[in-house]
């Protein structure tokens, strides 16, 4: 029996989960029988592609996006915060906040205010 050394949480992700140590040109074998071969070390947890991902183009895990990646990440290649921007808490790209007591368009009070 293989030893399995990655976790594809959703059929929609496009990055797979080390759950070992893996090394730069092994092959991985997925589903189907196909396989891909590593660019980079991956270390236990990380992620590497399993699929090329252009730029700007959402990195899916557990089927939803968990960031958008800032270059081209090619098939197997690692994934992480070098060439993934995250998306949800993002402080800096908060656009103006209404201020206290404000109105909205539905006639309500904004929640802080």
């Amino acid at each position: 029996m293989a030893v399995r050394k990655f976790i594809i949480m959703d059929p929609k992700d496009n990055v797979a989960t080390a759950i070992t140590s893996l090394h730069k040109g092994e092959a991985v074998e997925l589903a189907g029988g196909k396989s891909l071969v590593l660019k980079d070390d991956i270390v236990f947890g990380h992620k590497f592609a399993l699929c090329d991902i252009a730029a700007g183009e959402e990195v899916i895990k557990y089927g939803q996006p968990i960031g958008r990646a800032t270059q081209p990440i090619p098939v197997g290649a690692h994934v992480h915060v070098h060439n993934v921007e995250g998306q949800r808490g993002r402080g800096d790209r908060v656009e103006s906040l209404p201020h206290p007591g404000a109105v909205s368009s539905q006639g309500h009070g904004c929640c802080c205010g």
